[in-house]
């Protein structure tokens, strides 16, 4: 698990980040999604670093990186704050240009991340998402059922009371064995935090408020990924259920995209990272 990989705390002015990096090669920023930590990456990062140098930070808010002061807005936990954090810290480890990959709610700031920095994104990766957006404009009462989390998380206080209750339960699907040891163990630090709690939620909150206002003005403006986007999904999650194939709804955002499923449920990352690790390396080590 991260095999010759340094672990450090780094500061990126808004605050700290706990950061995992090395490898050899190309500069490639791996993006976590909820609930997990960067831990969730370990065995990609031991697939990529021969070929990549490998970075994996705590996004702020998750993790034992810093926690955002509150707004109204929760403008202080949107994928457009946690972008400027990657930058800056890309920037310290002495990148201009690199290549992104997120999961999940990390894939919303790899996207912010190329629309915003083109200059410095050259290529992007997204894991099981489409834009925030697009989720909201297909509401059904499938989505309703099932994905009615990102509605719960909207509303003040209650979330965090209802998962500090008792976080294993809210949290029942984590698989220990299918994560490893030391990720289970920090995973569990993590959600058993009520800091890390509110910050998680705030990514929620900055999705339905501050990150959607970003997305609606980007349709306006006409802007789209200028670089090559990858569109995985997991094929035993429900993603290509409920919206059709998710390569379809990127192409409306970027001007080059291709992409697969993936056999594996939601955390493809610890579910097949054999075949995610690869399906990256033969992204990102293309021309």
């Amino acid at each position: 698990m991260f095999n010759g990989m340094k672990l450090d705390m780094i500061d990126v002015g808004a605050g700290v980040l706990r950061v995992r990096h090395g490898g050899y090669g190309p500069p490639l920023l791996l993006l976590h999604g909820h609930p997990r930590t960067h831990m969730t990456w370990s065995r990609i990062a031991d697939f990529l670093s021969p070929h990549f140098t490998v970075v994996c930070p705590d996004l702020r808010g998750f993790g034992k990186s810093f926690q955002p002061l509150d707004t109204s807005d929760s403008r202080n936990s949107s994928k457009r704050a946690k972008a400027e954090d990657c930058i800056e810290l890309m920037r310290r480890l002495g990148y201009d240009r690199f290549a992104v990959a997120g999961h999940d709610r990390g894939s919303y700031v790899a996207f912010r991340l190329a629309m915003d920095h083109p200059d410095a994104v050259t290529k992007v990766a997204v894991i099981d998402s489409i834009p925030i957006i697009e989720h909201l404009e297909r509401i059904d009462w499938r989505f309703a059922r099932d994905w009615y989390h990102w509605f719960f998380f909207a509303e003040p206080e209650k979330p965090e009371r209802a998962i500090n209750a008792d976080p294993m339960a809210w949290y029942s699907a984590i698989k220990p064995d299918l994560m490893g040891r030391e990720a289970y163990a920090d995973l569990m630090t993590a959600i058993h935090d009520p800091a890390v709690v509110h910050g998680m939620v705030e990514d929620y909150r900055a999705g339905l408020t501050v990150d959607r206002l970003h997305e609606l003005q980007d349709r306006a403006e006409g802007k789209r990924v200028e670089c090559p986007l990858l569109c995985l999904w997991s094929i035993r999650d429900d993603l290509e259920e409920l919206f059709g194939d998710p390569r379809e709804i990127w192409r409306s955002w970027a001007v080059d995209v291709q992409g697969r499923g993936i056999d594996s449920g939601h955390h493809v990352a610890e579910e097949n990272p054999v075949d995610l690790a690869n399906s990256l390396l033969r992204f990102f080590g293309s021309r």
